[in-house]
């Protein structure tokens, strides 16, 4: 019976010391008045009440902070008891400040069976417990995460509540100043060990931007507090302290550092996380602290994270206060070894020495990713070093905008953005290739995952965009960097692995801003000649097999640009300029151009000349100016060096010579056949079943035949391309059907007598300045009406927009068409008397010949010096970026915690998808698309207006 009775008491007593059978009291904390509700129930809670030890030694993980404490119960209490959350915050915080400094933080890790038991023990909370101080910094850390977020959404400029518990300075007495201030020297005392970092250059920049000492400790004299003001002693502010102490979990032994590198008793050291950028020695394996380096450096992006609460008009003006001080305030010290960690960490992302056994092996298994859920601590490490990089190196608001610098370009400086102007500085070409190894090698397992045997076998790099911004950060921020890569063997591909990734999500809305991204960054390599000299080189990069394309770098490029076009819809109408630019600051570079790309650029001329697409908005035409600019750049410069081009301009002709008396008559009238020309054929093909069904057949297979004979084909009336071989015409399938209708548009496609003077008013004569109109394109108009005035304001222009013929004179005049027909009327006689005289493959054979030995050096102007289009930054494209950067971070915070979920986000809308989970991140991704001029349909985030 005493047994029986044993047993009878023994599952009363498991749950209690154990926890075996359930989580009791985290339960409790969700559901009873002690719990989670009493902070919000209960007014004046004391900071001395037991009360607030749940918050430190309840919680086991990241996930239960975040299950147990909500944002709503947060808010709650902020309406309702505000003085509850404050004391919150300052208990929490400063539990956190005396840990960090306590001797028994960071608990020396035990063994395997002492940490299951430890996981199933309630630390802290039995009679015999053993506390665990690591345990409790980090649940500090959590809950810091997890309150933040809610005090920095309150809608004022600023928050008074945040300024009063957060940045608010407390007057003490000299001597407890002095003992504050001497306990943080100790503390840099103790991590003197002497660790090359960034240097400056140039060593005129005063004190703050002179030469930093090769041992970064020796720089910084003064406490990592700022210097309280003489007249009266004060100590530094909550936030203030609170980032001097996660710059110290980020380096301390034993936390986040090996122990091994611990210096006598003081366990904070500044060492650099791993081998690279600043340092030259790795302070050992580490992987042990991966997660507390993620925690850490959440909560630092949880503090940065207060932008994303202001408007995007007050982005300027009203500046987080927190990245402010973290960009200015931070000692140099503490900058450059921030700086080198987090750089050297994302750059050995795809290294084989930084990984674990398991990430290794699992890491190359196929299909690995869709039998382990969620990343592997190494991801999420790496994913959060490039977010706070990103963050930090972006940041312009208030103070911390670049200074202007010779009349007209900006950079930062030491006081301005310390982070930005550390990376401005590097300049060794070690660091540089380090930088570009480890940035290709990201870039080269995204290509993998594209194209691998197995399809969906290997998951994309999850921290893809992340690495695309820095890269751009560095590009824009460095000059000795840039000009690093375009002169090493790795431009072409890094120019290919972007054009890739532009060309893989262009059909995704919600990545719609990456590849605006991706657009910029070529318009601005492209402006610089290196670049340019590359193109003409074999292409090797390794990209998908459905992207590969026959020819130079010039090629690919070429291509590439018009399939990211040709294949959007319009749906990236806002990427064509910066893509259109790049082609035409590459033109003077191009070199032996294939058939392909020759025709690829004249199909871009032919949409782009559509009167359709010409009259539809009134930023169209820049797009006709820019690649009259590339055929001009390529006549100009490298005219012998591609013929086939040259050849595809001579087919082309009458496009030209049309484009010279281009009136908005005559484009209405073409517009208006070609919808004429749909129903007639519409018509004919319901006059029979039998007739209706071959109709249908026939246009279903031509369908892309015909879709590039209406960009490119024209009759050949004068120059009869169309027999020619394939290896010089440019676009042979579309022969057939192009025929068929040459009887039908000859006479509309000609300009009369009366349409000549309207086109031709105040321009030169067309021999010597001739522009014209294309005819072939797609239809964009709407009703059709009786009369040419009506279609103009009803069914050419969009968004309200109405062509008139002023306007059309007001860029029609300024097309840069004499050097093409200079050309045409030079190399066409002769051209055509080839034609006459031989045939066949002869033909072509003494064409092709003919243009690579054609010297127009007496006909042509001589080329004026280059002055490439260069992307320049404004207001509105600094916010855009800001909002695509905290965007990603934001839709990257959903899963698995939700750091910022249900908190009124102010920089861009937030609006969530009502389709299955899978596909409510990839909807929420898209923070630009107002920007991009989309409908309401396809937006699921965008910026505020």
């Amino acid at each position: 019976m005493d047994s029986l009775r044993m047993f009878t008491k023994l599952p009363q007593k498991i749950p209690d010391p154990f926890n075996l059978l359930g989580d009791q009291p985290k339960l409790a904390f969700r559901s009873q008045p002690g719990g989670i509700a009493k902070l919000a129930s209960t007014r004046n809670i004391p900071e001395q009440d037991s009360y607030w030890e749940q918050y430190v030694v309840l919680f086991d993980s990241a996930s239960d902070v975040f299950t147990l404490i909500t944002h709503n119960d947060v808010r709650r209490a902020l309406y309702e008891a505000p003085e509850n959350v404050a004391t919150l915050i300052r208990v929490i915080t400063s539990r956190l400040f005396n840990l960090v400094s306590d001797h028994t933080f960071p608990t020396p890790p035990s063994s395997s069976v002492s940490s299951l038991a430890s996981s199933l023990i309630r630390t802290g909370t039995g009679a015999g417990a053993e506390r665990n101080t690591t345990k409790e910094v980090l649940n500090c850390i959590r809950v810091l995460q997890r309150v933040l977020p809610v005090v920095f959404e309150i809608e004022s400029e600023p928050s008074r509540f945040e300024q009063e518990v957060l940045w608010k300075r407390v007057e003490v007495r000299p001597q407890d100043a002095a003992h504050a201030q001497g306990a943080v020297s100790a503390v840099e005392q103790a991590s003197a060990q002497p660790q090359f970092v960034i240097e400056d250059e140039d060593e005129s920049d005063g004190e703050e931007t002179g030469r930093a000492p090769k041992s970064p400790t020796r720089q910084r004299t003064s406490p990592r507090a700022p210097e309280p003001e003489k007249p009266k002693e004060t100590m530094p502010s909550i936030a203030e302290r609170l980032f001097s102490c996660l710059v110290d979990l980020m380096f301390c032994c034993g936390f986040t550092l090996p122990t091994k590198i611990q210096v006598d008793h003081y366990k904070i050291n500044y060492v650099i996380w791993e081998k690279g950028v600043g340092s030259t020695t790795d302070p050992g394996p580490s992987q042990q602290y991966e997660s507390n380096k993620t925690e850490v450096l959440r909560l630092l992006l949880v503090l940065l994270s207060r932008q994303i609460y202001v408007p995007p008009a007050a982005l300027f003006t009203s500046p987080s206060s927190c990245t402010l001080h973290f960009v200015q305030k931070l000692p140099r010290r503490d900058v450059l070894t921030v700086l080198c960690s987090l750089l050297n960490t994302a750059m050995n992302a795809t290294h084989p020495g930084t990984a674990n056994v398991m990430g290794t092996v699992a890491g190359r298994l196929p299909y690995n990713h869709l039998l382990m859920k969620g990343e592997d601590p190494r991801t999420s490490l790496v994913s959060i070093c490039f977010q706070v990089l990103c963050v930090l190196l972006d940041f312009q608001s208030g103070s911390a905008r670049d200074v202007v610098v010779d009349g007209q370009t900006t950079a930062p400086t030491a006081k301005t953005n310390a982070f930005r102007y550390f990376i401005a500085k590097l300049h060794r070409p070690a660091d540089f290739e380090f930088i570009l190894n480890g940035l290709v090698n990201i870039f080269e397992d995204e290509m993998s995952s594209l194209h691998g045997l197995l399809p969906g076998s290997k998951k994309p790099v999850p921290y893809m965009i992340e690495a695309v911004i820095f890269l751009w950060k560095m590009l824009e921020l460095n000059k000795k960097f840039r000009a690093y890569l375009l002169d090493s063997d790795k431009a072409m591909s890094v120019m290919a692995y972007l054009l890739c990734y532009g060309l893989e999500i262009k059909d995704k809305p919600e990545q719609h801003g990456m590849c605006r991204v991706v657009s910029y960054m070529i318009q601005g390599l492209s402006a610089e000649r290196a670049f340019g000299l590359k193109l003409s080189s074999p292409f090797k990069a390794q990209i998908p097999q459905k992207w590969v394309v026959a020819g130079n770098a010039g090629d690919f490029m070429v291509q590439a640009i018009y399939s990211m076009v040709a294949t959007t819809s319009g749906s990236l109408n806002s990427l064509y300029p910066a893509l259109v630019i790049a082609l035409s600051n590459s033109a003077p570079y191009f070199k032996n151009l294939s058939v392909t790309s020759s025709a690829r650029l004249l199909q871009l001329f032919n949409a782009f000349s559509n009167p359709s697409f010409l009259l539809s908005d009134e930023g169209h035409p820049r797009l006709l100016f820019f690649m009259l600019e590339a055929f001009n750049g390529v006549l100009l410069h490298n005219l012998q060096e591609n013929p086939n081009l040259v050849y595809a301009i001579l087919h082309a002709h009458k496009q030209f010579e049309d484009l010279g008396t281009f009136t908005l008559a005559r484009g209405l009238r073409e517009i208006r056949r070609i919808q004429q020309l749909k129903e007639e054929r519409a018509a004919q093909g319901r006059g029979s079943v039998d007739k209706g069904k071959h109709r249908a057949r026939d246009e279903e297979e031509g369908a892309p035949q015909s879709e590039k004979a209406r960009l490119l084909q024209r009759e050949a009336d004068s120059l009869d391309l169309s027999r020619t071989p394939g290896s010089t015409d440019t676009l042979p399938e579309g022969q057939a059907r192009h025929r068929e209708e040459g009887s039908q548009t000859r006479p509309l496609m000609s300009p009369t007598a009366t349409e000549n003077p309207v086109g031709s008013e105040g321009a030169a004569p067309v021999s010597e300045k001739a522009r014209g109109k294309m005819r072939a394109g797609r239809s964009l108009s709407g009703d059709m009406t009786g009369s040419l005035e009506r279609l103009a304001a009803s069914g050419v222009g969009r968004n309200g927009f109405v062509p008139t013929q002023e306007w059309v004179a007001s860029w029609q005049q300024g097309l840069p068409l004499d050097t093409i027909m200079l050309v045409i009327s030079e190399l066409l006689p002769k051209v055509q008397n080839l034609q006459s005289s031989l045939s066949g493959a002869s033909a072509s054979n003494a064409i092709i010949d003919l243009l690579r030995n054609a010297n127009l050096d007496q006909v042509l102007p001589k080329p004026s010096p280059l002055s490439p289009r260069r992307f320049m930054w404004s207001d509105a494209s600094i916010v855009w970026l800001t909002s695509l950067i905290w965007g990603e971070i934001y839709v990257r915070g959903m899963t698995p915690l939700g750091i910022w979920n249900n908190t009124v986000v102010r920089l861009f809308y937030v609006k969530h998808a009502q389709t299955q989970q899978r596909q409510i991140t990839e909807a929420v991704t898209n923070v630009v698309g107002g920007l991009l001029g989309r409908t309401e349909s396809s937006q699921s985030v965008t910026r505020r207006s």
